[in-house]
């Protein structure tokens, strides 16, 4: 079996519902890029790239420009069985692009798990079987906000994951309306995205202590993460390391002395590392530090959703799901993945990713 060709488009999804985060203007659409690798046998493996610019320094620009006209030509004629190496070369083919990369290791991972008639997990190593997904709410008013987690509820979730960092004050009267009107069966987890200092890190531990919040995401900058070993262990375990957590190299540095480790979760996503592989390589260094896993998504086609949540159940170190970024795409390019119900995520027994769509000629 050998690579006939691989390609890739740009796909330009509008959002449902726009949404805000801290620091930047409301989000109302999104480029992803998908890339198609089809096999001289018939076999075609997805893949898409949604770069956070944000968080990675990779454009939609940058992205595309990895993967369009001639780049994926190296592929031609090799043999996707020999996937750590092509996903090595891969890795040395897109540097400051890890979004692109994402897009070809996803589509590698997928064709070569439809070759073997496996789900994706089911060839990393299966750990889990179906696990709840949090629902993001953006940063908005508290009205909007109550409305917004009412319609959630109303369609089955019970994990809701709120946008944070803009104003400590407004957030905390967000995060106590809520707890107010929907009780204590509702999980609530929140995401700063850098906008905290320590300082206001500390106040935010403190002051919601009554709310059961379940989990604070990257309070602090990048720069900034190594103060957070300064609180407390019982917080620290708490908080997940997001923009702070880009490859197993910042794994490592974040398990590693002095002291314990900086946080007790990692929050993993395909986009910021590079894949399934190296999303992997960050789990197993989780696994053996004892640091529990988060498996998150940018705005995503349900192709690199399919891929992360494949990855996530193939580690034992899973413990939570914010995989919904394709919940709110206004299109998509496939169909199926995986299936929702009352907010619980799970793999379809299918070969691969398990999507439908971009056949052999579409």
């Amino acid at each position: 079996m050998r690579i006939a060709r691989a390609s890739s488009r740009l796909e330009e999804f509008e959002l449902t519902r726009p949404y805000a985060i801290a620091g930047q203007e409301p989000i109302a659409s999104v480029g992803n890029v998908v890339v198609r690798i089809e096999t001289d046998t018939g076999l075609v493996g997805l893949g898409a790239a949604s770069p956070g610019e944000h968080v990675t320094g990779e454009t939609l620009d940058t992205c595309r420009s990895a993967l369009d006209g001639d780049r994926l030509d190296w592929l031609a004629g090799r043999d996707p069985r020999t996937l750590p190496a092509l996903c090595r070369e891969a890795a040395g083919r897109t540097p400051g692009a890890p979004a692109a990369r994402a897009a070809i290791d996803i589509a590698l991972h997928d064709l070569v798990a439809r070759h073997l008639g496996l789900p994706l997990a089911d060839l990393l190593g299966r750990a889990h079987e179906a696990m709840p997904t949090s629902v993001t709410i953006g940063i908005k008013p508290v009205r909007e906000t109550l409305a917004e987690a009412e319609e959630y509820l109303g369609r089955g979730f019970r994990v809701l994951k709120v946008k944070i960092g803009d104003s400590l004050d407004l957030d905390l009267e967000r995060l106590a309306k809520l707890r107010e009107r929907f009780g204590t069966d509702v999980v609530i987890r929140v995401d700063a995205n850098i906008g905290y200092t320590i300082e206001e890190t500390a106040r935010f531990f403190e002051r919601t202590a009554p709310l059961a919040i379940e989990l604070v995401e990257q309070p602090v900058p990048r720069e900034a993460f190594d103060q957070i070993r300064t609180l407390s262990p019982r917080r620290r375990a708490r908080i997940a390391a997001d923009e702070s957590l880009h490859d197993e190299r910042d794994a490592l540095a974040l398990a590693s002395p002095p002291g314990e480790p900086a946080c007790g979760i990692y929050n993993i996503k395909l986009m910021k590392c590079g894949g399934v592989r190296p999303a992997m390589r960050i789990a197993a260094v989780a696994e053996t530090a004892g640091i529990a896993l988060m498996w998150g998504c940018m705005d995503e086609s349900r192709i690199s959703i399919a891929a992360a949540l494949h990855a996530a159940f193939a580690s034992p170190a899973t413990r939570f799901l914010d995989l919904d970024g394709s919940l709110d795409l206004a299109r998509d390019v496939v169909e199926e993945g995986f299936t929702l119900r009352d907010g619980v995520l799970r793999t379809l027994d299918a070969p691969g990713l398990g999507v439908r769509g971009l056949e052999p000629g579409a």
